[in-house]
């Protein structure tokens, strides 16, 4: 299988010399860097080569790399149902730059290129209705960035003497928090399995 996967990668980097930056076979799976101008085309010519046949969009997803000039890497995995194979494609973005939609390829890209958008901020351009997925009307920020704080920006509760939900700012930073749980391994009066086999050091 891994020889296959490497001749399919060899067939796309021959076939897309301008556009395909690097292949790779990692842990099974053919993965293909692009370059971020070109990825409409590189899936255009993935679904349609005799040799490909990646019919299926199976999920479009965002990494954050806060170290890197481009931080953001989007990852489209791509199925062949005829050829029983599986494709990443991989191109870098930064926090300015766009993504070219790909929504006029695979049209199940839409859902997918929003949930980038709202979680990571990255945006697609020409997306015929690049709007929040999942989360809340005049919600701040994109939650899975690696800068997003744990505890987030805005607190929502219900108040009781209002018979209302209302949005309160975050009173506690994440930097700020303590934890004071009790341990386990405190507290305890009697002796655990395996701590009588323990030596005292002797001072």
């Amino acid at each position: 299988m891994t020889r296959q996967l490497q001749e399919l990668g060899d067939h796309v980097a021959a076939s897309l010399p301008q556009d395909v930056i690097a292949t790779a076979v990692l842990q099974g799976e053919l993965v293909v860097t692009v370059r971020r101008e070109a990825v409409a085309r590189v899936l255009g010519f993935l679904r349609d080569d005799p040799r490909c046949l990646f019919k299926l969009l199976a999920d479009v997803c965002g990494v954050d790399y806060p170290d890197r000039a481009e931080r953001f890497e989007i990852v489209y995995n791509l199925l062949s149902l005829k050829l029983n194979h599986r494709i990443r494609v991989k191109l870098a973005v930064d926090e300015e730059q766009a993504v070219p939609s790909v929504v006029s390829v695979y049209s199940a890209a839409g859902w997918y290129e929003r949930e980038a958008w709202d979680l990571f901020g990255v945006y697609f351009s020409d997306h015929p209705d690049l709007r929040r997925l999942l989360t809340d009307y005049g919600f701040e920020g994109h939650p899975l960035r690696k800068d997003f704080p744990l505890t987030g920006y805005v607190e929502v509760r219900y108040d009781e003497d209002q018979k209302r939900v209302i949005y309160e700012p975050v009173r506690l930073t994440q930097e700020f928090r303590s934890f004071d749980f009790l341990s386990p391994w405190e507290g305890m009066n009697h002796v655990l399995p395996g701590d009588e086999k323990a030596k005292e050091e002797k001072p």
